[in-house]
């Protein structure tokens, strides 16, 4: 009975200390987590604070008062055309995201950029994506700096806030995209794009995993697209999902040096990196059938060059359905009736794309 009882009391203590072993190694796991979590994160913030850049204004005009990530919110997001950091840049990709944390929701408007518009601190109506250039302070002595001039552009053509703003060039997307492991998209039809290198990259229909140097030329093509512009920026909306998507996944922490390293001078960031843990939650809460794509309906038309005219009407329609997301009553647009006759006008006025701040590139690389 003894040697029983002993034997129990030995089993006993051997499953205490096992216990004891298991909870440390639990215990040291997850300090181990929180430590290599909290070396990242602060390595992240690191390399976003030193992107961070706000809006050159206090609050936007189109608000009352300022807003906080727990109201529904804007993000502009700006691709813009530059491979390297450099402040001669234009607005490649403009896609206005209506953030609303209380439905989580999502409504994008990707804008062509060669919408005809009025541009923010001028007196002329050209391509919206003559915008940086003419916020350059050294271009115009109203200049608020190319990002905010943007940005205040694209509220006049949609009579909405721009709360914040994400800016990318190319090399940063490239790099990005290689750093997440490429992105997955579906081709819907048969095209070839020519990318930076000079390289023509094939795309067949169906899946197709792609490198960063693809995913541009597949986010750029136009000219192939039967649906114009707006192919393209279905395009570019379906890589940005998909993009988001695999930067949320715990998969990605592995890839911290890469991304911080893709960040480097080819980001700009009009969001407090204090905010971004606030703006991932959002995110991961949002259904991906909540997200919607406000599709424009315009028209092209080529005068001295090419533009895309955007009807008042049409401009009161994407207005009313942003401000409804955004918990704003609604407001009539300030008219721009006369573009296509102003855009008439001054393709016999000499006014060359310099004037503008528009340059005619080839097609060679690019997205025309």
């Amino acid at each position: 009975m003894e040697k029983i009882e002993w034997s129990r009391s030995k089993r006993l203590q051997k499953k205490k200390k096992k216990r004891k072993w298991v909870y440390r190694v639990i215990t040291l796991s997850i300090l181990a987590v929180f430590i290599i979590g909290g070396y990242l994160f602060y390595q992240v913030w690191g390399a976003l604070a030193g992107t961070y850049d706000p809006l050159n204004r206090g609050k936007s005009s189109k608000r009352d008062t300022a807003v906080t990530m727990d109201d529904p919110f804007t993000i502009l997001l700006i691709g813009s055309d530059n491979r390297k950091a450099s402040s001669d840049w234009r607005p490649d990709v403009l896609i206005l995201a209506a953030v609303n944390p209380h439905t989580n929701s999502v409504k994008m408007v990707s804008i062509p950029r060669d919408t005809y518009t009025k541009i923010a601190n001028t007196d002329q109506k050209t391509k919206i994506n003559a915008s940086a250039y003419w916020g350059k302070p050294e271009v115009n002595p109203k200049g608020p700096g190319p990002v905010t001039n943007t940005a205040l552009t694209v509220e006049h053509l949609l009579n909405v806030p721009v709360d914040y703003y994400v800016r990318v060039n190319f090399q940063g997307f490239i790099d990005v995209v290689d750093a997440l492991g490429g992105v997955d998209v579906n081709v819907k039809f048969p095209f070839s794009q020519q990318h930076f290198g000079g390289e023509v990259i094939p795309f067949k229909p169906g899946p197709k995993h792609l490198n960063g140097n693809e995913a541009l030329a597949y986010v750029r093509m136009r000219k192939q697209d039967p649906r114009g512009d707006a192919g393209r920026n279905e395009r570019q909306r379906e890589v940005m999902t998909n993009l988001m998507d695999r930067a949320m996944s715990l998969s990605t922490l592995g890839k911290v040096d890469e991304l911080i390293k893709a960040v480097g001078d080819n980001l700009q960031l009009g969001i407090d990196p204090k905010d971004i843990p606030r703006l991932q939650s959002i995110y991961k809460k949002i259904p991906k059938k909540n997200i919607q794509n406000v599709q424009i309906n315009g028209e092209n038309k080529r005068l001295d060059l090419w533009y895309y005219f955007i009807p008042d009407s049409e401009r009161q329609r994407l207005s009313d359905i942003l401000r409804k997301q955004l918990e704003l009553k609604k407001e009539p647009i300030e008219p721009m009736h006369t573009e296509l006759q102003d855009a008439e006008n001054n393709q016999g006025s000499g006014m060359s794309t310099a004037d503008t701040g528009t340059q005619e590139t080839s097609d060679q690389g690019q997205a025309y």
